[in-house]
C-alpha cells in the first residue's frame, strides 16, 4: 500500500493523532474503512468542509475505503463545537432536503458507490433511538468530570451549555461504533476542533468492542497567513453552492490568497502532483500570480466543473487583466428607461450587488475605491445615465477585487 500518512502530511493535512504508529501500520498493511461526518445543517457545504472532503478524497485515491457520514440524527439536535449559540433547530424535512444537496457535493470529489465509497446517514440508527437502553449500554462509558474538561464544553460553559448539545458527544462516539460494527471502519478524519469527539469514540468502541486497531486523525484548522479563518470574508462563508456564493466570487477568493498562502493551499486543495507543486515554490512577487491563477483554476474545476472554472478564469481575465470576455463577467441587467431617466451612483452601485448600503458606496467614494469604466467616481451625487453605455455594458469596480457588468435591456 502507498504511504498514506506521509503524503498526508507532507501535504499539511496531519495535525494529532490517537496512535500514529498503529495508524501508520494499519494504513501500509491493507485497504482500511475510515470516515468523516458532515451535518446536514444547509443546503451547501462550504470551505471550512473542504480539507476533510480533500483529506478523504486523497485516502481514497490511494486504495482506501471512503464513508461520508451524513448527520441526518445528530443535526436535529446541534453540535457545541465552537459555538457560542445553540444551533437552529431544523424539520426533518429540510434536514433531508440538505442531505441530498450534500450528497450531490461530496460526489464530485469522493466515488460513492457502495464499494470504494459509501454514503451513510446516521438517520438510520438515531432517529429511532431507545433513550434507556441508550444511557444502559452507552451513557455508562462516559464520565461527565472528563467530558467537562474538554475545551469544547468548557468554552461553552461560558455561555450556557443545554443537556440537549451535551449529548453530542455521545451520540457521535456512538456514531463510530455503528460504523465499525456494520462497516469495519476502524478511522475517523476531521477537523482539530473534534478531538474530544472523536478521542472519545475510539475510547467506547475500545471498551465496548475490545478492538485496539481504532483511531482517529485530525486535519489543521486552516487560518490564512493574516490570521483570518479560511473560507471567511467580509460577506460571510464562502459555500461550495453556486447559488450561495457564484462561480466567479470563488474564483475570485482563491486568486486574491495571500503569497504566503498559495504554496500552502495548492498542497492541501487540488490533486495536483507534489513535484508539480514545487515548481511554484520558488516564484516570488508578481510571479507568484501564476501560481494563484492555478489554485484558483483547479478548485473552482473540482467544486463547478471544468466548463464553469474556463468561464470564470475569462471573467477574471475581462475584469482585472487583459481579456476581452465580458459576457463572463459578473452581470446585472437593468431596463433602458432607468439608465435613460438616470440612477444615482449610489443606488447602482447597491443594485449591482458591490454594496450592500449607500453608506458602504459612500465610503467607497471617500476611499477612492469606487469606479465607473475605470473612471474614479469622487461624488456621490453622480448620475449614471446613457453616456456611460459602452458597448461592453456598464462597468462597476468596487476596490480591487469587485467588479459587475451592468447591461441595459430594453
Amino acid at each position: 500500500m502507498t504511504d498514506a500518512l506521509r503524503e498526508l502530511k507532507l501535504r499539511g493535512f496531519f495535525q494529532q493523532c490517537t496512535d500514529e504508529n498503529n495508524l501508520e501500520k494499519l494504513l501500509k498493511s491493507k485497504s482500511i474503512t475510515f470516515y468523516a461526518g458532515f451535518d446536514p445543517t444547509n443546503i451547501s457545504l462550504h470551505l471550512g468542509h473542504l480539507v476533510p472532503i480533500m483529506g478523504m478524497a486523497h485516502l481514497q485515491r490511494m486504495g482506501h475505503r471512503a464513508i461520508a457520514l451524513v448527520g441526518g440524527g445528530t443535526a436535529m439536535i446541534g453540535d457545541p463545537t465552537g459555538k457560542t449559540e445553540a444551533r437552529k433547530i431544523l424539520s426533518v424535512e429540510e434536514i433531508d432536503n440538505n442531505t441530498e444537496k450534500i450528497k450531490e457535493q461530496l460526489e464530485k470529489f469522493l466515488k460513492l458507490d457502495n464499494k470504494e465509497g459509501i454514503l451513510v446517514n446516521n438517520a438510520e440508527w438515531l432517529r429511532n433511538i431507545n433513550y434507556i437502553e441508550f444511557l444502559r449500554d452507552i451513557g455508562k462509558h462516559f464520565s461527565v468530570n472528563r467530558m467537562l474538561s474538554f475545551e469544547t464544553y468548557k468554552e461553552k460553559m461560558k455561555y450556557g451549555l443545554s443537556f440537549l448539545e451535551f449529548n453530542y458527544i455521545l451520540l457521535q462516539s456512538y456514531d463510530f461504533l455503528q460504523l465499525f460494527k456494520r462497516y469495519d471502519c476502524v478511522l475517523q478524519i476531521g477537523g482539530d476542533d473534534q478531538w474530544a469527539n472523536m478521542l472519545s469514540g475510539v475510547e467506547l468502541i475500545r471498551r465496548v468492542e475490545k478492538s485496539t486497531e481504532v483511531e482517529c486523525l485530525t486535519f489543521p484548522l486552516i487560518l490564512t497567513s493574516d490570521g483570518k479563518k479560511m473560507g471567511k470574508t467580509e460577506k460571510g462563508a464562502i459555500f461550495l453552492s453556486k447559488e450561495l456564493t457564484t462561480v466567479f466570487d470563488f474564483y475570485q477568493y482563491w486568486i486574491n490568497v495571500t503569497d504566503d498562502d498559495v504554496i500552502r493551499f495548492l498542497k492541501l486543495y487540488t490533486f495536483l502532483p507534489l513535484e508539480e507543486i514545487a515548481k511554484y515554490e520558488k516564484l516570488k512577487y508578481e510571479e507568484l500570480r501564476e501560481a494563484k491563477e492555478v489554485l484558483a483554476f483547479e478548485v473552482t474545476k473540482l467544486v463547478h466543473g471544468e466548463e464553469a472554472a474556463i468561464e470564470a478564469r475569462k471573467g477574471a481575465k475581462a475584469a482585472f487583466g487583459k481579456g476581452e470576455d465580458f459576457d463572463a463577467m459578473p452581470t446585472v441587467e437593468i431596463s433602458k428607461d432607468i439608465i435613460k431617466n438616470g440612477i444615482g451612483v449610489l443606488d447602482l452601485f447597491v443594485k449591482a450587488g458591490l454594496c450592500e448600503s449607500k453608506g458602504e458606496v459612500r465610503r467607497l467614494i471617500q476611499q477612492n475605491g469606487c469606479k465607473v469604466n475605470d473612471k474614479k467616481i469622487n461624488d456621490e451625487k453622480v448620475i449614471i445615465e446613457e453616456s456611460y453605455v459602452t458597448e461592453n455594458g456598464i462597468i462597476l469596480r468596487s476596490g480591487k477585487k469587485k467588479v459587475c457588468r451592468v447591461i441595459v435591456k430594453n
